[in-house]
């Protein structure tokens, strides 16, 4: 199946409405060891994705994903922003003069992964997005060495992610605000993993009903 960035206002409106569904919930996970803000600043990058999901949709991958990216640094406040305007912006650069099929996208979106690890100084086991991130990129490339169907490979990432925002109730924070509170920041789903793992559910529900026989 060859996906091109026309489904990607399909997959921009699909991450908002989840977002918005989820939002007092992933609020509540933010005030328990955030600022409280987090949905917040990220549905503000959503909503301008929305405003521009038309012009995205008629450009290439590459630009695509560079539209997106400085999109989010500029709109999103607080370190999401940074964060994923380094991941798309990455993923642009790598996407750049290639012929875009999975292993190449794969590649891409590990790449942007590693250069969100170099943007925050972190890596798994700190109870961030990378908790999510980071599996999902494993699996995707996995997935995509093997040739792995479409829908077999959605599930596998979908599954990852979901292992790793709950992998962050039981670690101990080392980054943002929530470093300060020590231990009391066990027993708790970190906010923006929850929302990186609510965003990679939504895509693969997106890509799963396009690849569905009519």
């Amino acid at each position: 199946m060859q996906i091109n960035p026309e489904i990607l206002p399909r997959i921009i409106q699909a991450i908002a409405d989840t977002i918005e569904k989820n939002a007092e919930e992933v609020t509540q996970l933010d005030q328990a060891i955030g600022d409280g803000d987090h949905v917040v600043n990220l549905q503000r990058g959503i909503h301008a994705l929305q405003a521009q999901s038309a012009e995205i949709a008629q450009l290439d991958w590459a630009a695509a994903m560079q539209k997106i990216g400085m999109t989010l640094m500029s709109t999103v406040g607080g370190a999401s922003g940074s964060l994923y305007g380094t991941l798309f912006v990455t993923i642009s650069k790598a996407l750049r003069g290639q012929s875009v099929d999975l292993p190449v996208f794969a590649s891409a979106f590990a790449q942007g992964v590693e250069s969100v690890k170099l943007r925050g100084k972190a890596d798994a086991g700190e109870k961030t997005m990378l908790d999510v991130l980071i599996p999902a990129a494993q699996r995707l490339q996995t997935a995509a060495a093997a040739s792995q169907a479409l829908n077999d490979l959605l599930v596998g990432i979908t599954n990852a992610a979901e292992v790793g925002v709950e992998a962050t109730r039981n670690m101990l924070a080392t980054k943002g605000r929530a470093s300060f509170l020590g231990e009391r920041s066990l027993g708790h789903i970190d906010a923006g993993a929850k929302t990186a793992q609510l965003m990679i559910a939504a895509t693969a529900g997106v890509l799963a009903s396009s690849a569905a026989p009519a």
